[in-house]
């Protein structure tokens, strides 16, 4: 009990409801009845006892009910004191859980791990998508919280805070975040940042003077913008080699042109989403194309896809979204890239195969590893075939992804002309143009 004196009077109370017991039991005791409990309805006019006898009892009774009263709200007050008693026996039970729970944990062989080899299980703690919001909900945020060595350990692993997903904000919401993104990205010392960055409004200004004192360390940047093309894109990341840009906003092409050029020298890898390049917007980046290994990008014609090769002679991987549009067949000039890897195709407008058709009739691949096919309503098997033949390449994998229908007897072609050759379907594949 004295654990508890400090909390709530135990002893008071224990004394308060016996004194409160044996005052109901002297209440309770009572005998209520008197010559007359047994003919209510006498006439009076026979009564023979005096009237200030029957105010006598009158009084008694009274005295009586108050007495009742008095110990109803002094047992009232009891139990309002033992529920409160017992809501802190309650939480005293989840602190003395969570006692028990540290000192058990302390008895794991993880607690006396070294600190040489935490940071290599931190590392596998962090969220597998490529970048991260900076919230206590998830590694490495919800590692400096567990305990102090974590704590340590955790903010002293630049690795640990090499990537960060920053999205523009105005006035104090602005102020708040951004002292949270800059404590981040200290903790990164120097080391190369993975960084995504998304605007609404298409301002960056506040982000790019947040992002000044690590401009050389940005080795990869993401940027979404929804409503229209900002007014002054990231430049001067001497860092830099992979960049992904997603505007959805006719003409952006032209103004996003010149910062991306500015990134020619290190950049090796471009990812341009939400727009549709043609012969003439490509020649906006003409002094990027020479150095890039990967590239995405959404093209309206064949012969613009194989003009885009002609300009990425070291292109190691490239993903084309086929948006071919209704100009008329165009001659498409042979081609052979030496160098290309990896190739993923995806026709977004399924109603025009005889444009990609014409397209690998007019490739030559033969470094091709991997081939991945999506949305493509009909399958240009016979061209594909004439394909592999002509490209002679080693190709592992021709992943046929969701979009695409195949029969075993093709796949089985494939195979014939390439035996080590893995073919990989989608197994919903099958039922998209049903």
């Amino acid at each position: 009990m004295q654990a508890f004196d400090k909390l709530s009077p135990v002893p008071d109370i224990l004394s308060t409801l016996q004194t409160i017991l044996a005052s109901s039991q002297v209440i309770l005791s009572a005998d209520l009845n008197t010559p007359y409990s047994k003919f209510p309805n006498t006439d009076h006019s026979t009564i023979e006892l005096k009237d200030r006898s029957i105010s006598a009892l009158i009084t008694e009774r009274q005295q009586q009910l108050d007495a009742t009263f008095h110990q109803i709200s002094a047992l009232e007050t009891v139990m309002d004191r033992l529920k409160d008693l017992q809501t802190q026996l309650v939480e005293r039970t989840h602190k003395i859980t969570q006692s028990m729970n540290l000192h058990k944990g302390l008895l794991s062989a993880l607690w006396r791990l070294p600190n040489e080899v935490l940071p290599l299980i931190f590392v596998h703690c962090l969220p597998t998508h490529h970048h991260m919001w900076p919230t206590s909900r998830l590694a490495p945020m919800l590692l400096t919280k567990i305990c102090r060595r974590w704590r340590e350990v955790a903010t002293n692993m630049p690795k640990l805070w090499c990537r960060l997903h920053l999205q523009e904000a105005e006035g104090r919401d602005w102020q708040r975040i951004a002292f949270c993104y800059n404590s981040w990205l200290e903790r990164s010392r120097g080391f190369q940042l993975s960084l995504s960055i998304r605007s609404f409004q298409g301002r960056l200004t506040n982000i790019q003077s947040l992002l000044q004192p690590y401009i050389n360390q940005i080795s990869s940047l993401s940027i979404l913008v929804f409503r229209q093309v900002p007014e002054l894109m990231m430049t001067d990341l001497l860092a830099l080699k992979e960049l992904a840009v997603t505007i959805s906003y006719l003409d952006a092409i032209p103004a996003i042109a010149p910062s991306i050029s500015r990134q020619r020298l290190s950049l090796r890898s471009l990812k341009l989403r939400g727009m549709v390049f043609n012969l003439h917007y490509l020649s906006y980046l003409d002094s990027v194309w020479a150095h890039l290994t990967n590239v995405e990008i959404a093209m309206d014609q064949p012969n613009a896809v194989i003009h885009l090769l002609r300009l990425c002679p070291n292109l190691s991987s490239f993903t084309i979204h086929a948006v071919f549009m209704h100009t008329g067949i165009q001659d498409v000039e042979p081609f052979t890239h030496t160098k290309l890897q990896s190739l993923h195709v995806d026709n977004s407008n399924s109603g025009l195969t005889n444009n990609l058709s014409r397209l690998f009739d007019a490739l030559s691949l033969p470094k091709l590893r991997v081939f991945e096919a999506r949305y493509i309503r009909t399958w240009p098997h016979e061209e594909l075939k004439a394909f592999l033949v002509r490209s002679n390449c080693p190709l592992m994998s021709l992943d046929i992804g969701y979009g695409v229908t195949t029969t075993d007897e093709q796949r089985a072609e494939y195979v014939a002309i390439i035996p080590s050759l893995e073919v990989i379907v989608d197994p919903m594949s099958r039922d998209h143009f049903i």
